[in-house]
């Protein structure tokens, strides 16, 4: 069941237009970044601070079932709002990928399942190795399980 309570949109258009039209489409449209062709998931958390559902696209790195949540911001200086949301309230988190959105549990992963999901990332999504070129932080890496 996906999660339940007051709905904050993106502040970023593009964000919220490319929510609302995967939701309303089951998938079928708005399911890729932008010009790239690469697909995306859309998953929803608990915002730490307000407790409102945010929702997002990200990169689609899946692997047995199990999808890695990367908090690249595009190699910013900080984590996006929603790494906070997931170290907040992990067993807050809904992922839709296709049409139905299920809830699972995250976890941060280190050390050597690290690596390896590193390395799955980046091939679902080469730009992700610059990312972590550009930024000082360690650029964290969730893991999404079903319940």
């Amino acid at each position: 069941m996906p999660l339940e309570g007051e709905y904050e949109p993106s502040r970023w258009d593009w964000v919220r237009e490319q929510v609302e039209r995967y939701e309303a489409t089951g998938g079928r449209e708005a399911n890729t970044l932008m010009d790239t062709g690469l697909p995306i998931i859309i998953i929803a958390t608990r915002g730490a601070k307000t407790g409102k559902v945010r929702k997002q696209g990200l990169m689609r790195v899946e692997h047995d079932g199990v999808y890695a949540l990367v908090g690249s911001q595009g190699g910013a200086p900080t984590d996006p709002g929603w790494v906070h949301n997931l170290r907040a309230a992990p067993d807050q988190v809904t992922v839709q990928d296709g049409p139905e959105p299920w809830d699972g549990v995250v976890r941060e992963i280190t050390g050597e399942e690290k690596r390896v999901w590193w390395d799955r990332s980046v091939a679902a999504y080469p730009p992700y190795a610059e990312y972590q070129q550009k930024t000082d932080r360690e650029i964290p890496v969730f893991l999404f399980e079903r319940r």
